[in-house]
């Protein structure tokens, strides 16, 4: 099962593995046809009733592939509104081939033909709630025809995300529904049909720009705060400055006041809170969770915090403590199998950090994504392990991140991933937040090899995290 948002992210990554969604379309079309000729006799007749979306367009296809049948094609709105390129070509193309079509503007002049099969190819995946206009009347007109009612992918008007089925949808009598059914389907009073139309696993499977657009802020929220600093300065300071660079509107560091000034003195544009000590101790936990809890922020623990004692005790602590959003990097990771904890956790291990937490010894994490996603289930949360491919899961899902260059394995790199994951954790699935924040900070690495080879330095890469985050979707 798929939700529509996530459909929406498969077909992205399908496009940047090959297959274009003018081929996708293609499928899509035929598979409908099919249905059509399954359920309706030669010679029937068939109204095709389309919106100007891609659900439209699949409409478009279908009818290329009915010519057995007495066929029209009505088109919900001008031409010249159709929505993407690949719905317009398929309009276009019916027009020049001389097939039966209308055009109707004005929902007081939508008239349904008399027909034995109506085809709803008004709305698809990507729309929820009531419907508007001239959809609505539309909608209406196909659930009270005296005929057999055929959905392209969901009936109009249903919620393929949550599963809501709207009082004005169109109610069918058959659904084809593509790649995989989606929530909710199976409640209907239709027969659902799903139709493989060639999307490759490969696009489930690994992560791509799709992952990236669904995980992408609309604009500048969230103020990650970072607890990390005592032995290391410079990976607190680097978590923070990416989580910025991905969308963060403030970032803030808790650290000891010993090295506060000079976590500071990395960038202006962080907000240093120092506390007195000169490494994380049990004293400062209550403080931390107090903070963190009141300003609902998104926590990145671990980077710099180093492996004292009294440290990790500190470390484990704040996380029997603390309930919201976490992501945990680098020392505090040996504590988390430990701790019994409230707080949902995206943990970032290299191989050697994995292992000590109890995962599987290996040297390549790509070649243990099984043991990983076993792994994942028994801790219950989320695991992205670092490596050549990233294995991104949350023991049920799972997810490869193929970006990155082999010089990311300068130090630092996992603490700008730390702070992506985090600027993208405010407000998006924990998984979906991992599994871009890894294909970004891949293709921040990627950039920067273009012009400075395998010689470039993980600060370097702070001015190539916008670009992958907001550009990759058209790269």
């Amino acid at each position: 099962m798929i939700t529509g948002e996530r459909m929406g992210a498969v077909d992205e990554n399908a496009a940047a593995l090959g297959v274009p969604r003018r081929q996708l379309m293609e499928s899509s079309g035929n598979a409908v046809a099919r249905v059509v000729r399954e359920v309706a006799e030669p010679g029937s007749s068939v109204a095709i009733v389309s919106g100007r979306g891609n659900n439209g367009g699949d409409g478009f296809v279908a009818a290329r592939f009915l010519d057995e049948f007495d066929l029209r094609t009505l088109l919900l709105g001008r031409p010249e509104t159709i929505g993407t390129e690949i719905a317009r070509e398929n309009w276009d193309a019916l027009e020049e081939a001389a097939y039966e079509t209308r055009v109707v503007t004005d929902s007081q002049n939508l008239e349904l033909p008399t027909v034995d099969v109506v085809v709803d190819a008004i709305l698809g995946t990507g729309i929820a709630g009531d419907l508007r206009e001239p959809a609505a009347t539309a909608a209406r007109a196909i659930t009270a025809a005296d005929a057999t009612v055929v959905s392209v992918d969901v009936p109009s008007g249903f919620d393929a995300d949550g599963g809501d089925h709207s009082d004005d949808a169109v109610s069918a009598d058959h659904v084809v529904t593509f790649h995989d059914t989606k929530p909710g389907l199976e409640a209907l009073e239709a027969t659902v049909t799903v139709a493989d139309i060639g999307i490759p696993a490969a696009a489930e499977r690994f992560v791509g720009p799709g992952d990236v657009d669904l995980a992408r802020p609309a604009g500048r929220e969230g103020r990650p705060y970072v607890i990390g600093g005592g032995p290391y300065t410079g990976a607190p300071a680097l978590a923070a400055q990416a989580a910025l660079r991905a969308g963060a509107e403030l970032s803030f560091v808790a650290a000891p006041d010993s090295i506060a000034g000079e976590i500071q003195g990395y960038s202006e544009d962080l907000i240093v809170q120092p506390y007195e000590s000169d490494r994380l101790t049990t004293a400062r936990v209550d403080d931390l969770v107090e903070t963190a809890e009141r300003y609902d922020d998104v926590v990145v623990l671990g980077p710099g915090l180093g492996t004292a004692d009294e440290t990790l005790e500190a470390t484990r602590r704040f996380l029997s403590s603390y309930t919201g959003p976490a992501v945990v990097d680098a020392d505090a990771l040996a504590v988390v199998t430990e701790v019994e904890t409230e707080a949902t956790l995206v943990c970032t291990p290299n191989r050697r950090e994995l292992e000590r937490m109890g995962g599987p010894a290996t040297d390549s994490i790509g070649e243990a994504v099984d043991e990983i996603e076993s792994f994942a289930a028994d801790l219950g949360h989320v695991v992205l392990a670092k490596g050549a491919d990233d294995v991104v899961t949350d023991g049920e899902r799972t997810r490869i991140n193929r970006s990155g260059t082999t010089g990311m394995s300068v130090g630092g790199t996992g603490d700008l991933l730390a702070g992506i994951v985090a600027a993208l954790l405010d407000h998006a699935d924990p998984l979906e937040a991992a599994a871009a924040g890894a294909r970004v900070n891949g293709i921040a690495g990627e950039r920067l090899a273009e012009t400075k080879h395998e010689g470039f330095l993980a600060s370097d890469m702070l001015a190539e995290i916008p670009a992958a985050l907001w550009g990759d979707a058209d790269e």
